[in-house]
């Protein structure tokens, strides 16, 4: 009916049969059309083979006609979820009345996870209704062939669909403003299968007991079941799942307190080491640490384990938002709502680095401590089959090699440099184990990761961490994931970039009195130099700077002087790049360069990654002749 314009047709018939003066019902409207031969179309359009067409065929019909248009495969089984719009965005009523202001355009988009599944909304302008419509179409797992009919094995899976509210701002800034979880299986107990409800998006952190808006939902089992449950049956398995998980909750918490105890009487000093065992989400939920890490594959997307550290130390740093005075506030992110903010603080960033070398078949721990200033610090170590130790910096990506001093030892005559950042450690985990250091000194340096001796690190029991990890009241680490490719051409943004950032260059010369003059021979030349630096950065190997020094000698002319400066950004904010490359006093002598015969080039290169995040090098460059 959509694709035949019916509604606009029904339309333009009622407004014929106004001016006619006659009184308008259903059975006059219903024998205009049939006059006008638009029931006729319709009835071609939907290719019944007779006037004897049953309400099965009708409805085996429309289903093939929508697996046709929708690619799926009619031998397994989908959810549609369908997004009807926004309400009560109570917070963006000021941006609806700026949303007709020219360079104003902050959107809202709604992300979503099912089982290995992402899929990510239209973004819509920000307002108090926002127009949140799209449709996803999600795969139910296959449990086997005679199941597919079977109502009963859909409602044995308990993980609920993962909704995440992001509020993209004009400067590429990403905030999340809502992280709900949408339990579906109350489609098998409606009519048809299909359930349309109103889902209610709370608040992240201090605000997760308020609601940021409602979010109209229509959701449909694809091809419907056979036979629909009772809703007497669904809420039974809900509140057993519930129950369950409850007293698997309770269990623990009683299991952490008794090996809280045992651990403290080792030593009284244990109980000031930060040995974290619950950490609280977004939804201010306190969760057991381990259940915050999920073995993470990154497909094709990253290659190496340095690559994937690398990729990590793109994302942005920032600490979670305190409200009022206070210490540091404490917000773990899951690692959907990392990725799709692009930005968190350093224990973010160390969960989702551990995640990524544990998928890469790594031995690797998020460690928790302090760093050379006494603050609150996270890193990930790994353990080789070697014994050997390599802590991993998850804020910049770089390595250091651990070689622990024994404080029983001589004292030496020349002392070990410590290149690391890292002061103490209190505690170290993954996915399925959970380690207390128990060593006299908590200091890094002093420090043995022999995690199976007793007397140097206490564990917890493995089975009880497998156990609570596998807590169904813990639906969003049920699966890491999948990281997404990027959608970012490489070139044609470089291209761009370069060309925003010579304009505004210029103009800050003009405002100098200084005309400007572009060398494109040497500008081109200095892609070979940050070439070199992001895979010095990936490797921690210095590969092409020879080439680049041979170069740049033959590119220079006689007596002339070359000055260089690269600088490397996660955003694309031109503007705000040439702002902060000024600060650095080489930046601002090459771009306020006085002289004769003065050429300045300039290059801006983009390395992509997965999630769209990329590494933005800029290098400035200006020769000039010197004047002895």
């Amino acid at each position: 009916m959509t694709q035949l314009n019916i509604n606009s047709v029904i339309s333009r018939v009622i407004d014929e049969l106004m001016q006619e003066g006659n009184q308008i019902d259903e059975n006059q409207l219903l024998e205009a059309l049939r006059q006008r031969g638009i029931v006729d179309e319709i009835v071609k359009s939907l290719k019944f083979q007779d006037n004897q067409t049953t309400t099965k065929e009708m409805t085996d019909n429309y289903n093939n006609q929508a697996v046709q248009s929708m690619k799926i495969d009619p031998s397994k089984r989908y959810l549609y979820v369908q997004m009807l719009g926004g309400r009560a965005f109570l917070e963006h009523i000021l941006d609806e009345d700026r949303s007709t202001e020219k360079n104003y355009n902050g959107t809202l988009s709604i992300h979503i996870h099912f089982r290995q599944q992402r899929f990510q909304s239209r973004p819509i302008l920000c307002a108090c209704e926002p127009d949140l419509r799209d449709g996803f179409l999600l795969q139910l797992p296959q449990h086997k062939v005679s199941a597919r009919s079977d109502p009963t094995s859909l409602l044995s899976i308990a993980e609920p669909i993962h909704l995440l509210l992001i509020r993209n701002e004009p400067n590429g800034d990403k905030t999340l403003l809502s992280s709900t979880y949408l339990e579906w299986r109350k489609v098998l107990s409606s009519s048809h299968n299909r359930w349309t409800t109103a889902v209610e998006l709370n608040g992240i952190g201090p605000e997760a007991k308020l609601s940021v808006g409602l979010l109209d939902l229509k959701i449909e089992l694809i091809p419907r079941s056979l036979e629909e449950l009772s809703k007497d049956v669904v809420e039974a398995q809900f509140k057993l799942e519930h129950n369950r998980a409850t007293e698997k909750e309770r269990l623990f918490l009683v299991y952490a307190k008794r090996w809280w105890q045992e651990y403290i009487q080792i030593r009284p000093v244990h109980s000031k080491r930060l040995v974290k065992i619950f950490a609280q989400d977004e939804n201010a939920v306190n969760r057991f640490v381990c259940s915050y890490l999920k073995p993470l594959r990154s497909q094709r997307f990253l290659d190496t384990p340095r690559q994937a550290a690398r990729f990590v130390s793109l994302l942005a740093y920032e600490e979670a938002p305190i409200v009022g005075g206070g210490s540091r506030s404490e917000v773990w992110s899951n690692t959907l709502a990392f990725l799709c903010k692009k930005k968190g603080d350093c224990e973010d960033h160390s969960l989702l680095l551990c995640s990524l070398l544990v998928g890469f078949g790594l031995d690797a721990y998020v460690c928790i401590g302090t760093n050379a200033k006494g603050l609150f610090c996270t890193w990930v170590a790994t353990i080789g089959v070697d014994h050997s130790v390599v802590f991993w910096d998850s804020l910049t990506g770089q390595r250091f090699n651990h070689n622990p001093i024994n404080p029983d030892d001589p004292p030496l005559k020349k002392q070990i440099k410590v290149d690391h950042p890292f002061k103490t450690i209190g505690s170290v985990f993954n996915h399925k184990s959970f380690y207390a250091n128990c060593q006299p000194s908590d200091n890094v340096d002093c420090c043995y990761f022999e995690l199976n001796k007793e007397t140097k690190w206490k564990a917890m029991n493995e089975d009880v961490i497998k156990s609570n990890c596998e807590n169904i009241l813990v639906p969003s680490w049920a699966t890491a994931p999948p990281l997404s490719p990027s959608k970012i051409d490489p070139v044609i943004i470089s291209a761009e970039l370069e060309r925003e950032l010579q304009s505004l260059i210029t103009d800050y010369r003009k405002d100098l009195d200084l005309s400007t003059i572009w060398d494109d021979n040497l500008s081109y030349i200095l892609t070979s130099a940050l070439a070199a630096y992001e895979l010095e950065r990936c490797t921690g190997i210095s590969i092409g700077n020879e080439e680049f020094q041979h170069a740049i000698r033959r590119a220079v002319p006689e007596r002339h002087t070359f000055k260089g400066f690269p600088i490397q950004f996660v955003h694309r904010d031109m503007r705000r790049a040439l702002a902060s490359s000024l600060k650095s006093p080489v930046c601002e002598e090459i771009l306020g360069c006085r002289g004769d015969l003065v050429r300045l080039a300039l290059r801006v290169r983009i390395f992509t990654y997965a999630e769209d995040v990329s590494a933005v090098w800029i290098m400035f460059a200006v020769t000039y002749r010197s004047v002895l």
